[in-house]
């Protein structure tokens, strides 16, 4: 992967010494099933860019979360994706934070959402929880230029799915807070379409959701076994990415990895900030995270 240049974004010394750490100690490398290799090389890799938790408000500090901070974090990821130029840039979710008002609020996605404009390349929102606290759905994709909340892309050979989990166990949608941030699920309608749109045709598959599938809990979904059971059945995916509890994990599951991206609302702005860019040849099967700051690296090579 070509690096962000230097003049891109300043990176303190003693995340330099933690990049190194981790590139030298290889622990985390993994590898591939052979089954989600392509069979058609693609031009050159996907690349996309990562970031998740931003969190924006107008609101004071309170504990670890730095919630204006959030504006000068964003403008510094997006000088570096726009130095990089990936393919697409994915949020996954929490955009935004509490708003008064529903006014209030939509001033928050407002804000932000001018700052993302900034872009250079497309960019896709996954919802999460705050995204829709005050606002309705159809409030925030409006306020983000989006349709819909769940979709399925095809981008350089690879198919990416946007997931919704922004839903009671009821399968009531999330809204002008009517639910309580330990109740999410994937309805039953969604998941069919998810099996649906994973038998359509045969490809290397990414998967974006804010809420988490490989763990039960506050942080997990309700229905996340039946989804990873949809998954594995397709053979197809790779990888799926989450956010939701702000710290950097990762977790295989029969085949799958499942990372959980570091949120950009914690720490100040001086000392702290969370991106990637994600790599992928679906021909190839090799796959790289190339995290920023607090975010860390990955890397799955295909098999001997």
């Amino acid at each position: 992967m070509k690096p962000i240049p230097k003049d891109a974004v300043m990176i303190s010394q003693e995340r330099i010494q933690r990049r190194q750490f981790i590139k030298m100690a290889g622990t985390s490398t993994f590898a591939l099933s052979p089954g989600l290799i392509g069979a058609t090389p693609s031009q050159s890799p996907l690349r996309i860019g990562l970031i998740t938790d931003i969190h924006y408000a107008d609101l004071p500090t309170a504990g670890t979360r730095h919630y204006r901070d959030s504006i000068e974090k964003v403008r510094e990821a997006v000088k570096a994706f726009n130095a990089a130029a990936p393919d697409m840039v994915i949020f996954l979710g929490d955009l935004i934070d509490t708003g008064s008002t529903v006014e209030k609020e939509y001033g928050h996605l407002e804000t932000i959402y001018r700052e993302l404009s900034q872009l250079e390349m497309p960019i896709r929102f996954v919802l999460g929880n705050h995204c829709v606290w005050t606002l309705t759905k159809s409030e925030f994709l409006k306020g983000v230029r989006q349709k819909r909340s769940f979709d399925a892309i095809e981008l350089k050979g690879t198919r990416l799915v946007m997931l919704d989990a922004c839903h009671r166990k009821d399968g009531v949608s999330y809204g002008r807070q009517n639910y309580v941030w330990t109740d999410t699920e994937i309805p039953k309608n969604q998941r069919d379409w998810l099996r649906t749109t994973l038998s359509e045709s045969s490809q290397p598959t990414l998967v974006f959701v804010h809420q988490r599938l490989d763990v039960e809990g506050n942080h997990g979904v309700h229905s996340a076994p039946e989804v990873r059971r949809i998954l594995e059945e397709s053979g197809q995916v790779a990888a799926v990415f989450q956010g939701h509890s702000h710290d950097n994990d990762h977790r295989q599951i029969k085949g799958i990895h499942y990372l959980t991206m570091r949120a950009v609302i914690e720490g100040p702005a001086s000392q702290h900030n969370a991106y990637a860019l994600l790599e992928f040849d679906p021909a190839g099967g090799r796959m790289t995270i190339d995290g920023r700051r607090d975010q860390k690296d990955y890397q799955w090579m295909p098999p001997a």
